[in-house]
């Protein structure tokens, strides 16, 4: 029997064992879990049922493990090998995934397996399809409590300036500054943004953008709206990349109005509720203004997180300023994820260390 905590039915979670795990076959592994993160998107699937009705399946897609077997034809990894576990584990030899779309191969956001369409990593054990394509290897230096942001933090908020197109000098907007725009924001500063203006409601979470990861202006959206400050601030230009990780349903719309003609607004932020985004017509220069608007999920892959483990062991990027909460224990998971939903303000992520 397998223990974790699972998604009961929409609006319930809790403590279940099952039999349940999906037979590791020739090109995937089995792994435990050493440390675990909770994420906003397990609130969303839970409490907003989001992608629909899910029974006794067991959350979680941020986790790094413990290989414990491997199928015959894996050639990189090993039992007892300490990987990263991407958030996104695509099928590596769909047609979509040769079409440049892993995070879609097989179907509508199908990359997307663990806590989605099957049992995810808060378990004693999981699964792992196509384990060469989406396990990675940590390298030396770099502790297990960094490498848990790889697998989506820093992996989505990476996916969303690079589908940004950011480029030298350009300046850039991040709306959401949880952990996933903490990350976008760095990797705008990366990739040579100029001005990056950050927007939230919460003062720590601006400071430690500008203190660690390259913000120059900060945006408090509850004092005024978000575009109209931008582009007083910027002398009614606006800025040339908005990046969305979080907001509400009118928040692509809002981040139009502050975006020049031929700027891309590039959006990562999981809409769990309502029926239809607004974008406002003149907003949007009644659909000739050149503005592109981007929305994707990260394509996973181990070729991209080794990419980015790389920027932690050179310390290009330090991700410790993101982990605000640290909790051990398997039993820990449960306190986790109810800290993600009571949202207390000095929170940007909460992680789980396990000792088996």
């Amino acid at each position: 029997m397998i223990k974790g905590f699972a998604m009961l039915r929409i609006g319930a979670v809790g403590w279940i064992e099952k039999d349940a795990i999906t037979p590791c076959g020739p090109l995937d592994a089995i792994c435990r879990p050493l440390i675990v993160a909770a994420c906003t998107s397990d609130l969303h699937t839970c409490y907003e049922g989001a992608i629909g009705e899910r029974h006794n399946m067991f959350l979680g897609h941020e986790a790094i493990g413990e290989v414990i077997e491997v199928g015959n034809l894996v050639k990189d990894f090993k039992v007892g090998d300490k990987v990263v576990v991407s958030s996104a584990t695509p099928d590596w030899n769909a047609i979509e995934s040769q079409r440049g779309f892993s995070s879609h191969s097989n179907g509508r956001l199908a990359g997307w397996k663990l806590a989605n369409t099957k049992d995810g990593v808060f378990a004693e054990r999981f699964h792992v399809n196509d384990a060469d394509g989406n396990l990675a290897h940590i390298p030396k230096g770099v502790a297990l409590t960094e490498a848990i942001m790889l697998c989506d933090m820093v992996a989505t908020g990476m996916h969303c300036a690079e589908s940004a197109e950011i480029t030298p000098g350009d300046t850039v907007a991040v709306i959401g500054l949880g952990p996933v725009g903490l990350m976008a924001c760095a990797a705008a500063n990366l990739m040579g943004a100029s001005e990056i203006f950050v927007v939230d409601r919460i003062d720590f979470r601006a400071d430690i953008a500008k203190k660690h990861y390259g913000a120059t202006h900060y945006i408090n959206f509850s004092e005024a709206p978000f575009e109209k400050q931008i582009m007083e601030i910027t002398n009614n230009r606006g800025v040339d990349r908005v990046l969305v990780a979080g907001g509400g349903l009118s928040t692509i719309g809002e981040a139009c109005e502050c975006l020049v003609n031929g700027g891309i607004v590039s959006n990562v932020n999981y809409y769990g509720y309502g029926e239809h985004l607004t974008i406002p017509r003149i907003g949007w220069d009644v659909g000739m203004g050149h503005k592109t608007i981007k929305g994707g999920m990260m394509t996973g892959g181990r070729y991209r997180m080794e990419k980015y483990a790389r920027l932690l062991a050179t310390k290009k990027l330090d991700v410790n300023p993101i982990v605000t909460h640290k909790l051990e224990g398997f039993d820990k998971i449960e306190e986790a994820l109810a800290i993600m939903k009571d949202k207390p303000k000095n929170l940007i992520k909460p992680i789980v260390s396990i000792q088996w």
